[in-house]
């Protein structure tokens, strides 16, 4: 049954509560100074700010049934989709309101769900999480992967409204640390129901005060929202970004710095002769990279300036990808990617993508935020881990000089991404079970 009410009434708890409060309230009034002036002369950072008190938030209809969909940035907004139009498809006259953190999950989500509410998740202030849900009056309210905090998971349980933590998934690192804290905040036996994407999340979240009859294991939703094959990128990034017939693409996708400089020089170590093609994770740090990219004597061409013609497209030169939303269309120009934040310890990103376009997928040793799909693709010989930029250059070497290698590669993944079609149903069908959507 979804947990309708506070499972943890009593002095205890309010005095726990008191002090988290209390450590914001400090917060924020140290950064003050630097907030107010932030304000003062940026407008999306005031409109940030705004949002994430809840000064600005829309009106909703209090007679419409609602659901929360919360993912903290473009991953997680992505890969909600397909639970989003099964809700909608189940029951049509449901608002289905998206909430998200980051500012590129934000953009992201408004041109993933165009014609639905797109929201900041609130501080986790008592009064401002109050206020949000005061506004909303979601039926239950849906966390992507896990996003916990302690005062709104609070104050769903005294609003009544249930919790679900849907495609969950905690890493070794993060089960260590709420471990510590398992016994204070967040009480994870406030959520109703766990969807986790396998037994090994599964036992870790029992671990953590989860019910064992309220974690479910229903798969990776984020295979759902895969299309399997490559996509058709529009005539204009062909154009600009691909290269001469007969001249291997590598794309390097989600990257971090200092990312863009080692798969950089892996590419003058072992494929200077490919057309090298890198989207950083955020956009905005273009700039940075063209400046990382000099220091090895490289010049770097931002896609905006192309399209704009201010430059020429010149497949000798590396190309950044300095635009949101084009991720996938950019790895069906690719013959080989690489795929960000797995060179330095970040944890990786999502490896499945690249993977359900037949590509051949190479990453750097630190995938620990997807160790179960680097897991699938590695036992199908669909992906290769390297150590190090060097190990990298040598690996852009070898499989560029073997296309059939590559082909294989990418056949498998699209086999294993296929495979895992089908959480989106059980996810669903978990949910109404537990009556989290009526």
């Amino acid at each position: 049954m979804p947990i309708l009410g506070d499972p943890h009434p009593g002095p205890k708890t309010a005095v726990l509560h008191a002090l988290y409060d209390l450590m914001w309230c400090v917060g924020l009034l140290v950064g003050s100074p630097w907030w107010i002036v932030r304000s003062l002369l940026d407008a999306r950072f005031r409109a940030m700010v705004a949002d994430r008190l809840t000064l600005s938030l829309p009106r909703f209809d209090p007679a419409r049934p609602r659901v929360l969909v919360h993912g903290v940035s473009v991953g997680e907004v992505k890969g909600a989709a397909p639970l989003v139009r099964a809700l909608l498809e189940r029951e049509p006259g449901l608002e289905v309101v998206i909430s998200v953190t980051t500012a590129t999950g934000l953009e992201v989500a408004r041109k993933t769900y165009p014609n639905l509410t797109v929201v900041r998740y609130p501080l986790d202030l008592s009064l401002v999480t109050r206020r949000f849900l005061r506004a909303l009056q979601p039926r239950a309210v849906v966390l992507m992967e896990l996003e916990v905090w302690p005062n709104f998971l609070r104050s769903c349980n005294r609003a009544g409204a249930p919790v679900a933590v849907v495609n969950g998934r905690i890493t070794p690192r993060s089960f260590e640390r709420y471990r510590l804290f398992r016994h204070t905040l967040p009480q994870f036996d406030r959520i109703s129901i766990f969807c986790v994407q396998g037994e090994d999340y599964a036992e870790r979240f029992r671990g953590l005060g989860a019910a064992p009859e309220r974690v479910i294991v229903t798969g990776n939703m984020k295979a759902d929202g895969l299309k399997i094959g490559a996509v058709t990128p529009k005539a204009e990034l062909v154009r600009l970004l691909s290269a001469p017939t007969g001249t291997p693409v590598i794309v390097a996708g989600s990257t971090h710095r200092p990312e863009e400089k080692l798969v950089a020089s892996a590419w003058l170590a072992g494929a200077r002769d490919a057309r090298l093609v890198l989207v950083p994770r955020h956009p905005d740090r273009a700039t940075e990279v063209l400046g990382d990219l000099a220091t090895l004597g490289l010049t770097g061409q931002l896609l905006t300036k192309l399209r704009a013609g201010t430059e020429t497209a010149d497949p000798r030169l590396p190309a950044i990808v300095d635009t949101i939303g084009e991720l996938e269309s950019v790895y069906a120009l690719s013959d080989l990617v690489y795929v960000g934040g797995s060179l330095l310890p970040h944890g990786g990103q999502n490896m499945l993508e690249p993977a359900a376009q037949g590509r051949a997928v190479v990453y750097g040793p630190h995938v620990h935020n997807f160790a179960q799909e680097a897991a699938l693709l590695e036992s199908a010989g669909a992906s290769r881990r390297v150590a190090d930029e060097v190990e990298l250059g040598n690996v852009f070497r070898e499989l560029l000089a073997d296309p059939p290698a590559r082909a294989r590669m990418g056949a498998s993944g699209l086999e294993v991404v296929a495979a895992q079609k089908g959480a989106t149903a059980l996810t669903l069908e978990a949910l109404v079970r537990r009556c989290l959507v009526s």
